[in-house]
């Protein structure tokens, strides 16, 4: 298997792939959240929202976190057409959210062509507590075909994932668990293509190879895209992988 890791915008990137080149699209993008009130959600950095006061790691901020829900949707929506346009007919799109973005994203999703087809629940169990309310525990991948999906595939997946998310060597304040994105990375063929348009440290990259898929991604924070790399060309020996960007 081969990665090819793009240094720059998402959008920028994904108007450059070719039609009909991936067959899956995982990814979760910066969903500009984290907050009860607008100004929470667009007036503070991604460390400030998703990281606890007082936290002993020291993660990096990333990008793209400060959007209105309108602008998001907009943005949003233009970057799931083009992953749509460079997918293979029955390619299925993934895209992680919390509970105050997922209407909007099935709206995005919908809007740019894909036939929206359910909401995973991705339960974690060390979450926080809400005072005199329900525990905030889950955060959904809203997904959706380009067609139909594969009927002559003797594929059966989870409704459901149940996983913290990683303590021990984490390397992004949204990590997802590799053991999760090893699941959902069978939505594409075996030796197929992945594409994360947000790549951030790796992780659906890194569950992609292991699982015998190829893997596209693309990041624009540098210090991210470095982390992944590394992660990434640890999964392969060096002949095996190819760099690309940054873009123009």
């Amino acid at each position: 298997m081969s990665y090819t890791l793009h240094r720059g915008d998402a959008l920028t990137v994904l108007k450059t792939l070719p039609d009909e080149s991936v067959n899956a699209v995982i990814t979760d993008p910066p969903y500009n959240s984290g907050g009860r009130t607008s100004s929470d959600r667009t007036g503070r950095t991604a460390r400030a929202k998703y990281v606890t006061a007082g936290s002993a790691h020291d993660l990096q901020n990333f990008p793209g976190e400060n959007r209105d829900q309108r602008s998001y949707r907009s943005w949003l929506t233009a970057l799931l057409t083009e992953a749509y346009r460079a997918a293979t007919e029955h390619s299925v799109a993934m895209v992680f959210s919390d509970w105050r973005q997922e209407p909007t994203t099935s709206d995005a999703l919908q809007m740019a062509g894909w036939t929206w087809s359910g909401t995973i629940p991705w339960i974690k169990p060390a979450s926080r507590p809400r005072k005199g309310g329900f525990r905030q525990s889950a955060e959904f991948i809203t997904w959706g075909v380009k067609g139909s999906l594969e009927k002559d595939r003797d594929l059966y997946l989870p409704g459901h994932f149940i996983a913290s998310q990683p303590r021990k060597d984490r390397v992004h304040i949204t990590q997802k668990p590799v053991e999760i994105m090893q699941q959902l990375v069978r939505i594409c063929p075996e030796g197929g293509t992945v594409l994360d348009p947000f790549t951030g440290s790796g992780s659906t990259g890194v569950a992609a190879l292991r699982e015998g898929r190829q893997f596209v991604g693309v990041e624009l924070s540098a210090h991210y895209a470095d982390v992944a790399e590394a992660r990434l060309r640890a999964e392969l020996t060096q002949d095996d992988f190819v760099l690309a960007g940054p873009e123009a």
